[in-house]
């Protein structure tokens, strides 16, 4: 498994969504997944809408993945902060 086809993955089960994920190994992942599919749900509901898109592999083929969701208006307002 790959950090490019974790990505494809997710953005597949979450069209319009903008995934950046890294790996030093290909075995323990970091993601930041921004979705406006997030709106109106709280960080529970948005990570067990990533765990449904990845299913089976989870645990897997995907040893150890640690994530951060966000609406792009959450992104937005940390890069904001992050930047100044």
């Amino acid at each position: 498994m790959t950090p490019q086809t974790i990505r494809q993955m997710i953005e597949a089960g979450l069209p319009d969504s903008s995934v950046i994920v890294q790996s030093d190994d290909n075995t323990h992942f970091e993601a930041i997944i921004i979705s406006k599919l997030f709106s109106g749900k709280n960080m529970l509901q948005q990570h067990r809408m990533v765990h449904k898109v990845l299913g089976d592999t989870l645990g897997k083929d995907i040893h150890a993945l640690s994530f951060k969701t966000f609406t792009p208006e959450e992104y937005e307002s940390i890069s904001d902060f992050e930047s100044s």
